[in-house]
């Protein structure tokens, strides 16, 4: 699934699950923009992308901003000449806040997790309709399926925002050639912002709900969005993913 060509902004590029899409998708040949508000780490991914012989630039960006997120795609324009891809990967913790009735965790999450993904395709959108076309692939989460316990339901919400948002840019970007799909990753390993999600207890619980009865690797993720990304998904788009050892299909 080569990406010679292509260029590539993915948020939450940094660490994790978007430090591991941001090196695949660069040794697929992608010029990638790592987009992140941790500037070190991010400049870290960069070093290892050039180390391999890839291209790519960082670029700090809080998703909840959107002078950033018009700076974002300026450097990827500026830089690269245009913009093909976007990875709405951004994200915190339901369990950030032990406080599950918590009115500002609650905007906190809605903030990162959904309006940062409707502010990434509102600023990526012009720029793909310039390059003639692009894919999104938006990041969302088993949870956008279903509820759990001792996670905030704002997690929930955004997630289901976002599996619902992606459905309706995958109706309106049609016409400019720019494909909108979501992956929805089950139980990984723990976010930096993880807090009861981190318990081993309670992911052993939750693991016990998975057919395949171990967590999911955050390059098992990676490598869905890069199909999703990729040409030969050309007629993929509005679909849902599930990258989850079978969770939702219990």
């Amino acid at each position: 699934m080569r990406l010679t060509g292509k260029v590539a902004l993915i948020t939450g590029g940094a660490s994790g699950m978007g430090q591991s899409e941001s090196i695949i998708f660069a040794r697929e040949g992608a010029k990638v923009v790592v987009a992140d508000l941790l500037e070190l780490e991010g400049r870290q991914v960069v070093d290892k992308i050039a180390a391999a012989g890839g291209q790519a630039r960082f670029v700090k960006l809080d998703v909840t901003n959107e002078t950033d997120w018009e700076s974002a795609v300026k450097t990827a324009v500026s830089a690269f000449g245009k913009l093909d891809l976007l990875v709405n990967n951004a994200g915190i913790s339901g369990t950030f806040d032990p406080d599950t009735l918590s009115t500002s965790a609650w905007d906190t999450l809605m903030n990162v997790n959904a309006k940062g993904v409707f502010l990434g395709m509102k600023h990526a959108v012009p720029a793909m309709r310039a390059a003639g076309g692009g894919s999104i692939v938006n990041i969302s989460s088993i949870s956008g399926f279903v509820g759990q316990d001792r996670i905030h339901m704002a997690y929930n919400a955004s997630k289901g925002a976002v599996r619902i948002m992606t459905k309706s840019g995958a109706v309106q970007f049609a016409p400019y050639g720019i494909r909108v799909n979501s992956v929805h990753p089950g139980i990984l390993p723990p976010m930096r912002t993880s807090k009861a999600s981190a318990d081993p207890a309670w992911r052993e619980k939750s693991l016990r709900a998975v057919p395949l009865k171990r967590e999911g690797r955050v390059e098992e993720v990676a490598h869905a969005v890069l199909f999703l990304a990729s040409d030969e998904a050309s007629y993929i788009t509005g679909i849902e993913l599930p990258v989850d050892g079978g969770y939702l299909a219990v």
